[in-house]
């Protein structure tokens, strides 16, 4: 692990950026962090906390994941997911604002479900998982430009999301641990079904083999890509790893993108956690 970290620095180290890391082997247990408890926008990463949370709420008999939710247009003023560009006034389920907020980060779902939990509820709840870094400020983000300040955003930590995704598994087959989460082992389930269903490849999948599974939610802020998630081989968790970039420029020296660059890094660290640990 300590080899592996290093290599994982290196990279970071390349890129005239801040890059914040967590990992975790799966297998020995052995974790490696980089800035891991430093807070960092969170972008749509927060939104695993929100899934659980509305998870918990259904658990507890608050909401039921096949209620009719109505699509307000209220909510479609954002340029994250699909639904923005829809008709307002249809319904899906509760269950689909989940599928649909995760798998193509869809705002108009985000919102939806941040007003039907409650964004007290939500920060109560990481809270209570000691989430220490994750303070949720909204539902559905404000345009702010690249100069707004952490206490103007959702703030999370590489640590806190490495935590709280190794919860969700551990949920999944333990049910004191799913007690912890205020779900059920059947509703953990859930959740890791929902992160593998991510149509957003660019980064932590990017670079693994066609095909692996990847439980994870990407995140995009005005000046930071990031992403977290677990990833698998052969079905079984091989790594959790979070990765956050922030203060990326719009281009670098050679002309790179950014966001380009971010994207890279964040599949290049996937694939050296790979090729380390799955051997």
């Amino acid at each position: 692990m300590k080899d592996l970290a290093k290599q994982l620095n290196a990279l970071c180290d390349a890129l005239p950026f801040q890059s914040s890391w967590y990992l975790k082997d799966m297998a020995s247990g052995e974790t490696a962090n980089r800035a891991g408890d430093v807070a960092v926008p969170s972008a749509s990463t927060r939104k695993i906390s929100i899934m659980m949370a509305a998870l918990a709420s259904v658990h507890a008999g608050k909401l039921a994941l096949d209620q009719k939710i109505t699509i307000d247009k209220k909510y479609q003023d954002n340029d994250s997911g699909t639904f923005q560009h829809l008709t307002p006034g249809f319904w899906i389920t509760f269950r689909d604002a989940l599928v649909m907020m995760i798998i193509v980060s869809d705002n108009t779902c985000t919102g939806t479900v941040a007003d039907l939990v409650g964004l007290d509820v939500i920060q109560r709840y990481c809270d209570a998982l000691g989430m220490k870094g994750t303070k949720h400020r909204f539902g559905i983000p404000p345009r702010l430009g690249r100069d707004h300040t952490l206490e103007q955003v959702t703030t999370t930590t590489p640590n806190d999301q490495g935590l709280l995704l190794e919860l969700i598994w551990r949920g999944t087959t333990d049910p004191a641990v799913a007690t912890k989460l205020q779900v059920t082992p059947k509703l953990c389930r859930l959740g890791i079904d929902i992160l593998s269903w991510q149509k957003l490849k660019a980064r932590l999948p990017s670079q693994l083999p066609l095909g692996t599974k990847v439980a994870h939610k990407t995140g995009t802020g005005s000046r930071g890509f990031m992403d977290a998630g677990i990833i698998f081989k052969s079905d079984n968790p091989l790594y959790i790893l979070t990765a956050y970039t922030e203060h990326v420029p719009d281009a670098l020296p050679d002309g790179t993108p950014g966001f380009t660059a971010a994207n890279q890094l964040i599949g290049r660290m996937a694939r050296v956690a790979w090729d380390t640990l799955g051997t």
